[in-house]
């Protein structure tokens, strides 16, 4: 029965319920207390029937089930935001700004995330409806994956921006339909359907379409072939179709291969034939032009679309001198409003002192009260429980104060060395529920003419902003700090229970000022009582903009001075009754409630802030009971008793005369005044009694509303144009404009004051009426100095306002205020904002305040947690940059969220003209807090700074907010050959040419010389010196796994000729494919393919957990480089047959395959003797880090010239050995492990570096062990012996290692030496012996596997800095080491013999003057003979292989290397007493990156990424769609992952000037890194858009 029908609660349970529910939402008691406390509450109502539940437990259980949303929250709207800010008319301009916007439609892809990562989402989000949106319409076949809530109502209307949604799951609805229309800026259902991109990031890897739009856009760009379209299903077999691009090598990797075996097909695009651009000059307009289907590449479209939006008015032409790229300095607008009105005149207050019996002192009114009426109470305190605790009297104060003066000068340190004398400061340690303590302690400082600096209790070693105060407190030569029993106890304590010091703080002595810790004072002792005079009286912090805490001093007279003009602005009269709810250690609370109170023997009741917590009401409750005549209050208290005040019946406002608003200066303070004077107004609250005031800690009380007398009208109002407010002038908005602000007046200036406005930066001139400046005024009544900071008191405390004429205003001082105002018409002042709010953007004043009254005016979202909302600017390129970040609803869901911000971007749009660079949302109270309460603003910008802030959504939009970028580059046409060649030089400069020397006319004993053929080299080699060890093979342990002598390799190759005549049937030319771990066998199988005729191809066996994506290459280039068979371990052909081989590829296909593990006894007839030494003796496959797969080939001529170029710049001879921790399988690594050691004798030492991940010590070790004066390694392999042994150098020295003899340490290389690398593996083992100048590097590349390589002679490398920025635009400029924008560049090691290098512009062909930047052009005898393609593209081959210079030289026949570089001559000479000419790497063209018309290298952004947070790992960045996408790699909890987000966005901003337009964060690892430890950059992009790389959160930037 009881469940039917409750019974109505009584008033008074219904408020103490909503009381615990108020805790509950603020987070102070938790569910279980909630719960208890309840079901006490309601249990005393309801006689309980046994057996039975609770009456009312389901129907309002907690925040549990939706319905108990709490009714209470439902009335208390305060859950949207704070009411302070409310202002109706504020509001309905947001939503009039909004709806503005929803006709121009911006769309705002929502950022994908892991699920782990969702705070509480409904589950709505994750259960996709099972419609596919049909997009047959747009003539496709793409299956569409159904996103959240992609059904689509056929009208096409509604639910847009504005139409307020009820569950989340239409929420996902409406904001999906809302994204569509902004994309296709249609409203046709069938189009906007389309695009849908999937809104959760739950079901990664899967491929939801990009849909018909993107295909539609890239098909503008590539040509797709008409069958694209229908193939479903096959995600993995997407034919992949580059546009045509005939400089990169042909790329294979985009093979199908269909069921029907009908082997590879190669579509090419439709033959146009265009002057061929180096690198990805027309890929980057289309990323790949890879129509990858998914949901990722429909989001980034979305964003290309919506960044395709106009942007703001375009901005004035710059100038771009010729190297510098300049950011653009901020024009005035012409148009913009700019001040009429004449000069201001200084405004002047009443006279100050009608009344004469005031008191010649605050001590001497104490006495007075003290002793005349001991009885008359002077201070309430309040409890918790709205009761009163403790009654202070004006005796007992005068006594107590009394008695604390004596003990102070009298009872700390001895009498010879008292610890505190007049003057001294001393701290004020008082927590906010004890002012009769705080009273007691201040007066009692004053008395004894000590200055007390009153602070916030400290309540943990790290408290936001505790540490500045303990600056102040040191700068104030503080040693003692006065403080109440309780707060003593409460204090945190050392193990031996002494009062630890705090961070930053001086040393304290703690002094407990209770009665009962005191001593009596003897009956002849008096204070001294004086008048007042300039000593200071007590000092009040000041926290800043930037977190510092400054310490105002202020007088005695200007004490008094002030209690008088506030006591004559206020008619306080003796004995009346105030209440207070402001803090009263500081401001208006202190001013009011501690001073001018005991100068008129007022009642003070104080209400603490403990209790307004719990019971919002409290105030109005105790204006009632004492019939107060004043009460002191800020905003927020009006606020929250309007969102607590329900029914009171018994509340009744007119006994108050005046209500002081502390805040009153607050532009959106307006709203709760007139919100709070409407609800109580039938509660006998008079309209005149609302005044509210101006302060500031440095001019005290500035103005303030006075009281009126009845039935005057009430003050006018300011309704102002926000754009006027911008540029700093005054227009009242009379349009009816979105953008306005409304203000009331503060009063008018203060008794005995004078002010005036200034302008706020330089001259402190005197504004114009019609302009907004800094309030100045000029009275005794004031705050003195910043303690011991002279220069910042100067500009503060002692300004002289100057009139235009610069005549000065005055021949006193004034003080400025802080505020931002202006003199209006009666005299009455406005205030519009506060100096520490201004955020200058772009040349627009914008005030923070504002900014948060807007953000919280977003209605119809409940969405701001208790309006906590911190705005301010970060300084990013020049410029400031707005931040706004917000606490959100614990219950908030990930569309709440990101529909609120959207909304919230738009607003402020709207409104203020002005783009938010970032917006943040954080989980409800984890923002740092101010001693009440509040955000503290400083300390919050230093979290978002380091990125320790740990968001929950972030926005962040570079696009709309960044308008000062330098202009994108235009191309200047080159000038032509006739003007530049004069002989040697071009246009002024030598050459860039340089050449190794000449292998002709070296002499020397060079027996291989004699044999054109490796092959006959080592049958050679096998009966000179059959016993001679060639190869040495160690596995993990260090020790010798097996070796192979000259006759025993020529016996086995003999071997394996038989068996390839035998088994295979092979012809002479025939192609096959050596699958084989790095090893003796693969040497073995090669020299066997030579002594067979045939041509062998090594390939890297497919890794066996990892098969399906290894195996695929491994297929690949066994098809594409037609091997006719392929040998390998009896283990690897295993593998390739093995059912997991089966799922990856289609195994039937394989040509036959053969194992070598057990050979034939018999060897072949008679060895292959090739014909012609310019015949293929190998092809040598890699894939690039672009991800092409090509293969070169390699004449038996250039393979002889390879190894006799390496054996004289190494100075390799039989008795030599080398260490090679190499892959074996392409490029110069392939050729150390199998060719060198038989053309030169010497002794390879074969180190796997696969071995590595198992023994990371293990080449080093082998290289001490074996006294190896030369070896080679990978960067992968330097990279993993820095990480690896980093730490343990000492047990390795221990152990013996001793790496002194090293003469060469190279790193084989086909990119920029990466100095940073080597350098700290250079300093990392130099205790071990490694010598800094052999490490060095080499570098090689397709058209020729090793150009340059630091021998055993010459100089050593060196090392330039270049001007970045110079760079972008191809141009090289040295600059000094640590200059900013410097980049290092490592000389890539000297020229191999036989190699000439000239650097030619890659679009003219022209030749380049030496330093200039340019490709880097090579000739050589060993210079691969061409691409070993399926289809001979000749113009391809021509054009990398057989170039041309267009003038000069025009005749020698150069290979291009696709690389950026540029050659300088050095001081230093070489063997042959020549200068040196050092050759330095900057980058592969086809790696560049072309945003902006510049050209920009990936590796330079990620140094810059890596550098900006320590959790970030690795990072990887590519381009798609002219957007740069960063991926990184986070080494942290998931949680850090969206701090990352702004960091990266800035530093490439500040570093590059580049908008980010994707952020990805990904786990550790999954940026694929190839064999020689290069970023597969192409890869990861293919990746991230086929929606694979699982990533942990993906950030659109707007």
């Amino acid at each position: 029965m009881a469940d039917r029908d409750p019974v109505p609660l009584p008033a008074e349970v219904r408020a103490r319920l909503a009381e615990l529910e108020l805790e509950l939402s603020e987070g102070d008691i938790t569910q279980k207390g909630y719960e208890k406390k309840r079901s006490k509450l309601i249990g005393a109502f309801f006689p309980q029937t046994p057996g039975m539940d609770p009456p009312l437990g389901q129907e309002r259980r907690g925040p549990v089930t939706p319905s108990s949303s709490s009714r209470y929250h439902r009335r208390r709207s305060s859950g949207s935001r704070d009411e302070r800010y409310r202002s109706d008319v504020h509001t309905e301009a947001v939503q009039a700004a909004l709806a503005k916007h929803k006709e121009r439609k911006l769309a705002v892809p929502m950022p994908s995330k892991r699920r782990s990562l969702v705070v509480q989402t409904s589950m709505d989000a994750y259960t996709p409806p099972d419609t596919s949106s049909g997009s047959e319409g747009e003539g496709q076949g793409d299956e569409e994956e159904g996103g959240d809530g992609e059904e689509e109502e056929k009208d096409g209307g509604g639910g847009g921006v504005g139409g307020t949604t009820t569950s989340s799951r239409d929420g996902s609805i409406s904001m999906e339909r809302w994204i569509n229309r902004a994309i296709h800026g249609t409203s046709s259902t069938n189009t906007s359907s389309t695009a849908s991109s999937s809104s959760s990031s739950t079901r990664s890897g899967g491929s939801g379409a990009a849909g018909g739009r993107l295909a539609d856009v890239l098909a503008q760009h590539v040509h797709i072939s008409a069958h694209q379209h229908h193939v479903r299903h096959h995600h993995h077999h997407h034919h992949r179709h580059k546009t045509e691009n005939h400089s990169a090598p042909p790329d294979v990797t985009g093979y199908t291969n269909n069921s029907s075996g009908d082997g590879i097909q190669v579509e090419r695009a439709p033959g146009q034939r265009q002057t061929p651009k180096y690198g990805n000059a027309e890929l980057m307009e289309t990323g790949d032009g890879v129509p990858v289907s998914s949901r990722v590449s429909a989001k980034i479209q979305q964003l290309v679309n919506t960044l395709k939006r106009p942007k703001r008015p375009p901005l004035r032409e710059f100038f771009v001198d010729d190297f510098e790229e300049l950011l653009e300095v901020q024009q005035p607008d012409p148009n913009q409003p700019k001040a009429e009105g004449a000069q201001m005149e200084a405004l002047q207050g009443e006279q100050l002192g009608v009344v004469t019996n005031w008191p010649p002192s605050l001590e001497a009114a104490l006495q007075r009260w003290g002793t005349i009426s001991p009885k008359a109470p002077c201070l309430t305190t309040m409890d918790t429980n709205g009761k009163p605790l403790y009654l202070l009297t004006y005796g007992k104060l005068w006594s107590r104060s009394v008695k604390v003066a004596f003990n102070l000068l009298h009872k700390l340190g001895t009498k010879q060395e008292p610890l505190v004398r007049p003057g001294d400061r001393v701290a004020l340690v008082f927590p906010n529920n004890d002012p009769a303590s705080f009273m007691t302690a201040f007066y009692g400082c004053l008395l004894a003419e000590v200055v007390p600096v009153p602070i916030e209790v400290p309540l943990t070693r790290k408290d936001a902003g505790s540490q500045q105060i303990g600056f102040l407190l040191g700068s104030c030569g503080v040693s003692v700090a006065l403080t109440s029993d309780a707060c003593h106890k409460g204090l945190p304590k050392s193990p031996t229970g002494e009062i630890p010091q705090f961070k930053g703080w001086p040393k304290l002595q703690w002094f407990v000022t209770e009665s009962k810790h005191l001593s009596k004072p003897p009956r002849d002792w008096f204070p001294h009582i004086k008048d007042a005079n300039q000593d200071t009286a007590y000092i009040e912090y000041k926290t800043c903009k930037d977190g510092s805490v400054l310490g105002v001093t202020v007088m005695r007279i200007a004490m008094l001075t002030h209690c008088q003009a506030l006591t004559q602005s206020c008619s306080y009269t003796e004995a009346e009754t105030v209440v207070n709810v402001l803090d009263f250690k500081k401001e208006v609370g202190l001013w009011h409630a501690v001073l001018t109170s005991v100068m008129n023997m007022m009642h003070v009741i104080s209400i603490p802030y403990a209790l307004m917590k719990v019971n919002p009401l409290s105030w109005i409750q105790k204006v009632c009971q004492y019939k107060a005549k004043v009460a002191c209050v800020k905003s927020r208290d009006m606020h929250w008793a309007l969102v607590a005040h329900r029914e009171q019946r018994d509340v009744n406002l007119s006994s108050l005369r005046m209500l002081v608003v502390a805040d009153g200066s607050n532009p959106w303070s307006i709203s709760s005044c007139d919100a709070f004077l409407n609800v109580f107004q039938t509660k006998g609250l008079k309209p005149e009694v609302i005044c509210p005031c101006a302060s500031s800690p440095e001019a005290l009380t500035v103005a303030l509303r006075r009281p009126l007398e009845e039935g005057c009208s009430p003050p006018g109002r300011g309704v102002l144009s926000m754009q006027g407010l911008s540029h700093g002038v005054i227009r009242v908005d009379s349009e009816e404009k979105l953008s306005v602000l409304t203000l009331q007046d503060v009063g008018s200036v203060m008794p005995g004051g004078m002010m005036c406005v200034v302008r706020p930066e330089g001259v402190p001139q005197l504004c114009r009426t019609d302009e907004v400046g800094e309030l100045c005024v000029c009275t005794v009544a004031t705050g003195t100095s910043y303690y011991g900071l002279t220069g910042m008191t100067k500009n503060t405390f002692e300004v002289f306002p100057v009139t235009s004429s610069g005549t000065p205003l005055s021949e006193f001082p004034f003080t400025r205020t802080g505020l931002l105002g202006f003199i209006g018409p009666a005299g009455l002042i406005f205030v519009a904002g506060k100096m520490d709010g201004l955020m200058l953007v772009g040349g627009r004043q914008h005030n923070a305040d504002d900014i948060v009254a807007t953000a919280l005016a977003v209605e119809p979202m409940k969405f701001v947690y208790r309006g906590r909302i911190a705005v301010f600017s970060i300084t990013v390129l020049h410029d400031e940059r707005i931040v706004v970040v917000a606490e959100q609803r614990p219950d908030s869901t990930e569309e709440d969220s990101f529909q609120w911000m959207s909304r919230v971007l738009q607003a402020i749009d709207g409104i203020h003209q002005v783009g938010v660079y970032c917006l943040a949302l954080v989980p409800s109270n984890t923002l740092p807090k101010t001693p009440l309460g509040g955000i503290h603003l400083s300390e919050t910008k230093q979290l978002f700074l380091e990125g320790a802030l740990h968001p929950c959504n972030v926005l962040m939009c570079p696009h709309t907010c960044v308008t000062n970028l330098p202009k994108p580059r235009q191309k200047q046409p080159e000038i032509g050959p006739a003007s530049v060649m004069v002989g040697n030089l071009v246009s002024g400069k030598r050459i860039a040419q340089a050449s190794g020397r000449d292998l002709v006319q070296i002499e020397d004993n060079d027996q291989a010389r004699k044999f054109l053929f490796l092959s006959e080299v080592l049958q050679w080699r096998a009966q000179t010196t059959p016993d001679h060890v060639l190869y040495t093979l160690l596995n993990c342990r260090g020790t010798i796994a097996s070796s192979l002598t000259c006759v025993q390799l020529h016996k086995r190759a003999e071997k394996i000729a038989g068996m390839l005549a035998e088994r295979g049937h092979l012809q002479d030319g025939d192609h096959v494919a050596l699958v084989y771990p790095p090893g003796i066998d693969l040497i073995v199988a090669f020299y066997g393919c030579l002594y067979a005729g045939c041509v062998p191809i090594t390939v890297r066996p497919p890794h066996p957990q990892n098969i399906s994506t290894t195996l695929p290459t491994v297929k690949m280039i066994v098809e594409v480089s037609r091997s006719v068979c392929v040998m390998t371990t009896q283990l690897v052909s295993k593998l390739l047959r093995s059912k997991e081989a089966s799922a990856a590829v289609e195994i039937r296909s394989w040509p036959p395959i053969m194992d070598t593990d057990d050979l034939p006894k018999k060897k072949p007839p008679l060895l292959y003797k090739p014909s012609n030494p310019d015949i293929l003796a190998y092809l040598d496959f890699s894939v690039s880090t672009t991800g092409m797969l090509a293969g070169v080939k390699m004449s038996h001529t250039a393979t002889s010239a390879f190894c006799r170029s390496i054996k004289l710049q190494c100075e390799l001879y039989p008795s030599r050995e080398v260490a090679i921790c190499l892959d074996p399988y392409c490029g110069l690594g392939f050729v150390l492990w199998c060719l060198c050691s038989v053309y030169s004798g010497h002794q390879s030492i074969l180190i796997p570096p696969s071995e590595l991940e198992l023994n990371p010590s293990l080449w080093l070790s082998a290289v001490s062990q074996f006294k190896v004066r030369d070896t080679f390694c990978s960067y992968s392999v330097m990279e993993l012996c820095t990480k690896g042994l980093g730490l343990q150098t000492d047990s390795l020295k221990a152990r013996g290692l001793d790496l002194s003899r090293v003469r060469t340490c190279v790193v084989v290389a086909e990119e920029r030496p990466r100095t940073a690398l080597t350098q700290s593996f250079s300093k990392l083992f130099k205790d071990l012996g490694l010598h800094p100048r052999a490490v060095s590097t080499s570098f090689g590349c397709r058209v020729n596997l090793a150009i340059c390589l630091q021998g055993t002679s010459g100089p050593d490398p060196t090392t330039v800095f270049v001007d970045m920025r110079a760079l972008r635009h191809d141009r090289v400029r040295l600059v000094e080491r640590g200059s900013p924008h410097s980049l290092p560049l490592m000389e890539s090691g000297k020229i191999l013999p036989g190699v000439r290098i000239i650097i030619a512009n890659p679009e003219t062909k022209g030749p380049m003057g030496e330093s200039h930047l340019g490709e880097i052009w090579v000739q050589s005898g060993h210079n691969s003979s061409g691409y070993f393609t399926v289809y001979g593209d000749e113009a391809l081959q021509s054009d990398h292989f057989n170039s041309r210079l267009s003038f000069g030289d025009t005749q020698t026949l150069w290979a291009r290397t696709g690389y950026l570089g540029f050659l300088r001559r050095t001081e230093l000479t070489d063997a042959s007493g020549e200068r040196h000419d050092a050759l330095y790497v900057v980058g592969a063209l086809e790696e560049a990156m072309e945003l902006r018309g510049m050209r920009y290298h990936p590796i330079d952004i990620e140094t810059s990424v890596i550098r900006t947070h320590k959790s970030i790992t690795e990072c990887a960045v590519f381009t798609w769609t002219n957007l740069l996408v960063v991926v990184v790699e986070l080494d942290g909890s998931e949680h850090e992952a969206l701090d990352l987000v702004p960091l990266v966005t800035n530093v490439v901003l500040e570093e590059h000037y580049l908008i980010v337009g994707v952020v990805v964060v990904v786990d550790i690892g999954v940026i694929p890194i190839n064999s020689r430890g290069e970023k597969q950059r192409m890869h990861l992009r293919d990746g991230f858009l086929a929606d694979q790389l699982d990533p942990i959160y993906v950030a659109y930037n707007m």
